[in-house]
């Protein structure tokens, strides 16, 4: 019966050899070649018959001159990943055989290869229309992207070159960013591969991976991603609400699986989030991965990687503004090891205190600084304290530079680097002054003293007018509480210095005033990826919003006779979380009693200053 219901085998030959075909075409006689051509083609073509072409095809490369390129394309397009095992042993034979006596093929082999990094296509048409186009997430596509990478292999072992020649097409074939989520998945994943038996190509391959992460960050603001959350939130109510309403009919076991699956989700509402989310995983994935063997870290490879990342942040990560999540690699590869987080903080005081760089180059890398040193769980106090004094000591210098010079008045213009180094310490401050004080108080406060923030406050720069007013406020209560310095009088005067101004919109007029002269932004604010963040939270500190207690509570001065034993009273009641630290929270300069935060983008608002 199985003989019977089985096609006849179609016969491979049909006049002479592949040699005899190929040199005939050369003569003008194409009818073999054309045969040749269409048996190549034919979808139902066997396995066997391609056993049998592809062994022929490898004993006569020498003849494939770029004459034949249109055969070779044809033979680049078989279908020889989904064959069985033979087929693809002698498929990979031929490439690398093909590539070895005729490199002109070596750019079409690699597109053919990369090409196979993202799933197929599955398209059904009905009545010539596209009704469905999805990816076919077939069971042995983790076996295909292993052939693949044996390929890529195989032809990098015969053309020593490839790697030069690969860096352009991987970049070439990247996806748009509004593809799938899991074509975007399997494509990074299948490049971070690439570096593990490429290594050569391991900057490259990250800074393409990075760039294109940070295209999807920067298209997916903060207030998008908490409205898209808050609408998703709204609607599951709603429905909700309306299921309530309706008669208890009985569910399918499968109508029950996928409500309970949508109840629980770590999807992201917002799309584009959702796919930032994912690439996430994978790329703290990968680093943990190259970090670590056997479970270990390996302190060479972290070093090696930690190179790579750190060029990576300067060329991409530095010059871009108000990028919400990507940037985190650096906070997750410096969680490994103190001394890394240390290496990055010298390297971000470098960018600082470097004249020679660009004025927004500086302020990001004094953002960079304040942001880290207060969300950082793993920066232990002494680190923190050396961090403090290095800031500290050139603040004071800058400020001893401008008494004799003649710029000594308030323009972010000109100083720029200074009051972004301010408000680093001041944020520091904010969220490390507790652990700066515990233990033993007067040691603390004494030297708390010794950085002489009344000089820095009172100085005729007036870093307070320029700071964000949340991180302001906090800071003015927390030194006023220890008597450190009294800012206020300083605060009020610059209030008066400022009217708001009023502009006209279709909605009416809209009266604005200038929160972010410096328009900087705090690069470690919280990480809101559902999936990724699960990776950050046990390194991050978090903010606790302040309470009306904990409100009254900063208005009470500390004593100076106050023992040593004496507990701090600040912030009495809250309970921070992670060994009571104080962090900050998004979004909360909309009113003087919240955290310390930034827009994340360059404020509208602006302000006029009262002629003197």
């Amino acid at each position: 019966d199985e003989f019977i219901s089985s096609p006849p085998r179609k016969t491979v030959r049909f006049g002479g050899t592949l040699t005899d075909i190929l040199l005939k075409y050369e003569k003008g006689e194409t009818t073999d070649f054309e045969l040749l051509k269409h048996q190549l083609s034919d979808p139902d073509i066997k396995d066997a018959q391609i056993i049998n072409w592809l062994h022929e095809f490898r004993a006569s490369v020498a003849y494939l001159t770029k004459d034949f390129e249109q055969l070779v394309s044809i033979l680049l397009k078989l279908p020889w990943l989904r064959r069985s095992r033979d087929v693809v042993e002698e498929y990979l034979g031929f490439l690398g055989n093909l590539v070895s006596a005729q490199t002109v093929y070596l750019r079409p082999c690699l597109r053919m290869i990369v090409s196979q990094f993202v799933p197929p296509r599955i398209t059904i048409r009905e009545d010539d229309v596209d009704i469905s186009d999805s990816d076919d997430d077939e069971e042995n596509l983790s076996e295909n992207f292993n052939t693949c990478h044996r390929a890529l292999q195989t032809v990098a072992r015969y053309v020593p070159s490839t790697p030069q020649f690969l860096m352009s097409i991987l970049v070439e074939n990247f996806p748009f960013i509004n593809k799938s989520e899991r074509t975007l998945e399997c494509y990074v994943h299948n490049l971070l591969r690439i570096t593990v038996y490429l290594p050569t190509l391991r900057l490259e391959i990250l800074e393409l991976i990075i760039e294109r992460l940070l295209k999807l960050d920067v298209s997916t603001p903060q207030q998008d991603i908490e409205d898209a959350e808050e609408t998703a939130n709204n609607s599951d109510s709603e429905e909700k609400t309306t299921e309530e309403g309706l008669f208890d009919m009985e569910e399918d076991e499968e109508t029950k699986r996928i409500k309970v699956a949508s109840s629980g989700s770590e999807r992201m509402a917002h799309p584009l989030a959702e796919r930032l989310d994912i690439l996430m995983t994978i790329l703290f994935a990968y680093i943990k991965d190259v970090c670590h063997v056997d479970g270990k870290l390996d302190i060479g490879k972290t070093k090696d990687l930690y190179r790579d990342l750190v060029s990576v942040f300067d060329k991409l990560i530095l010059p871009t503004h108000a990028s919400c999540h990507v940037q985190y690699f650096m906070f997750y590869i410096c969680s490994f090891k103190l001394g890394l987080a240390e290496a990055f903080l010298d390297h971000l005081w470098k960018k600082l205190h470097d004249p020679n760089n660009p004025s927004v180059i500086r302020q990001t890398a004094g953002s960079y600084i304040g942001s880290f040193l207060a969300r950082a769980k793993f920066i232990p106090v002494v680190t923190v304290k050396a961090c403090l004094d290095l800031l500290v000591n050139w603040m004071h210098k800058y400020i001893d530079n401008q008494d004799t010079g003649t710029n000594v008045y308030c323009d972010v213009a000109l100083h720029g680097p200074f009051y972004s180094t301010c408000q680093a310490v001041f944020y520091t401050l904010v969220f490390r002054h507790k652990q700066l004080l515990e233990g033993n108080l007067r040691k603390g406060l004494s030297y708390l003293q010794s950085l002489n923030f009344e000089r820095i406050v009172m100085c005729q720069l007036n870093p307070l007018k320029i700071c964000i007013p949340s991180v302001v406020n906090l800071f003015a209560a927390i030194t006023r509480k220890y008597q450190l310095v009294f800012c206020y009088t300083i605060i009020e005067r610059n209030n008066r210095q400022f009217i708001p101004v009023v502009r006209s919109g279709t909605g009416g007029d809209l009266v604005q005033t200038c929160t972010n002269p410096l328009d900087s932004f705090f690069p470690f604010d919280p990480y809101m990826l559902k999936r990724s963040k699960k990776t950050i939270e046990p390194f991050y500190q978090f903010w606790e919003e302040l309470s009306a207690e904990d409100l009254e509570n900063l208005k009470k001065p500390i004593k100076r006779g106050t023992s040593e034993d004496e507990d701090d009273d600040f912030l009495k009641g809250e309970t921070p979380q992670n060994d009571g630290m104080v962090g900050i929270a998004p979004n909360s300069y909309e009113s003087n009693t919240r955290s310390p935060v930034s827009p994340t983008g360059s404020p509208l608002d602006c302000y006029v200053q009262y002629p003197h």
